[in-house]
């Protein structure tokens, strides 16, 4: 652990749950806890599929990860041929 405190720990979990809020709760009345849980999933995959992110230099969280998983799965096989 880096330290008790400091900023940068929780960064990546704040920015996600601020846009949480700021780009969805706090725009939708939702009339029931079922709809709040609907509202937010097909959020969370908009978040993950098709919002880009500044910080990703305009790509997807899911397009990073896939390509990164890809990656890894051909390295494994042409290793396992070798």
């Amino acid at each position: 652990m880096d330290g008790r405190g400091r900023v940068v720990d929780n960064i990546f979990t704040d920015r996600l749950w601020r846009s949480v809020k700021y780009e969805e709760v706090y725009l939708h009345d939702y009339a029931s806890p079922r709809e709040a849980r609907q509202s937010l999933s097909r959020y969370f995959h908009f978040y993950n599929f098709e919002r880009p992110h500044q910080a990703l230099d305009c790509r997807t969280p899911a397009e990073l990860y896939y390509q990164g998983h890809a990656a890894q799965l051909l390295f494994a096989e042409r290793r396992s041929l070798a």
